[in-house]
């Protein structure tokens, strides 16, 4: 039986834990943190492994067939290079890394040695991109209005832009990974600006990021998109985050992790003619009968996305991995690229 290791016993990697326990097939061997208290308890949760608060101590104890790295972006680096050369396959949570250099001498050399390694892009296994890019096929997409907009998440390291890359590139770049996904072409030039004052130091001290950015985007297929994304928001109803599609005749909200629903595909979802003139023509106002396809979500992607990499270093082949680290590494380009943008103030064409 093939030994798991896990390195970052943090919110994320209890995520993970969640779904390992559910398999019976690995055995789950060691767990490393630099607080060794929260280690244990992984250890007490898995029912196995030992804990460690230095991974190396670790590697060298265990000898891990796998291993799964879950910890903050600035925390990138020394842990998957001793990785690499111990041959281990590694899946990494997003994003790589928030230095460009490190983050493409990495993927050379996971390339150089052919290892099998992935990253937490888990929104490429919901059930719902099937109707999405079916969609996509028959409605070609000429633009995209997208945003996420939250409250600020627990961690510490998250509240300042120099430790988590700023909401975009920590969070948002799921949303970016998938309009890649979707789209099938890869993004060419980001112009994003920023907006600060929202968000006091008394509302939430020691807190210096950015409160909300809009990005434009151009596409290689010609496609544009906006993308909004926030962490301001003090309630749900603040905003409705989604990513909406448009064609010439139909459009789809895609709203991450939730559900997929497309305007325009048949007769109950088309607006209706009026003279001639499209009902609600000048505002395009969709018809007060207008109803939508609606594709639920209906199974659990995080579980897809683990259980498709064990079962890629089981068997050794890496082919049904939908997020492998070199394309992980273009998402994090063009999130990357944005907050070069905002630093400048100019448009930029993304370096990959």
């Amino acid at each position: 039986m093939k030994k798991l290791a896990l390195i970052g016993c943090g919110g994320i990697g209890e995520y993970h834990l969640g779904h390992f326990v559910q398999f019976k097939d690995i055995e789950l061997a060691g767990f490393c943190d630099v607080i060794l208290e929260r280690a244990e308890k992984f250890v007490e949760t898995a029912g196995s492994g030992k804990a460690f608060s230095n991974f190396i101590e670790m590697y060298d104890a265990i000898n891990p067939d796998m291993v799964f790295i879950c910890v903050p972006p600035t925390c990138h680096g020394e842990i998957e290079f001793e990785t690499i050369r111990r041959n281990i396959p590694f899946f990494v949570e997003k994003p790589l890394a928030l230095d460009m250099d490190l983050a493409k001498e990495l993927v050379r050399q996971v390339e150089e040695k052919g290892l099998i390694a992935a990253s937490g892009f888990q929104c490429r296994y919901d059930n719902i991109n099937e109707a999405a890019k079916d969609f996509i096929r028959d409605n070609p997409v000429l633009t995209v209005a997208a945003s996420r907009v939250g409250g600020i998440p627990e961690a510490p390291w998250w509240k300042v832009k120099a430790t988590s890359g700023g909401q975009l590139v920590e969070q948002t770049i799921h949303q970016m990974d998938m309009l890649r996904y979707l789209l099938g072409s890869e993004p060419e030039t980001v112009y994003s600006v920023a907006s600060r004052g929202y968000i006091t130091q008394e509302e939430c001290p020691g807190y210096h990021s950015d409160d909300l950015t809009t990005t434009l985007i151009t596409f290689e297929n010609g496609v544009t998109c906006t993308m909004m994304t926030g962490c301001y928001s003090l309630n749900g109803a603040s905003w409705d985050s989604k990513m909406t599609f448009g064609s010439r005749s139909a459009r789809m909200d895609y709203v991450l992790c939730s559900k997929v629903v497309t305007y325009g595909v048949n007769d109950d979802s088309k607006a209706k003619k009026v003279d001639g003139v499209i009902t609600g023509d000048g505002t395009q106002r969709k018809a007060d009968n207008e109803v939508g396809v609606v594709y639920p979500n209906s199974n659990d992607f995080g579980v897809e996305c683990d259980r498709t990499f064990i079962d890629a270093v089981l068997t050794g082949d890496a082919s049904k991995i939908r997020s492998p680290y070199a394309d992980a590494y273009r998402s994090v380009a063009f999130t990357i690229a944005c907050n070069e943008s905002m630093a400048s103030g100019m448009p930029v064409k993304i370096q990959y």
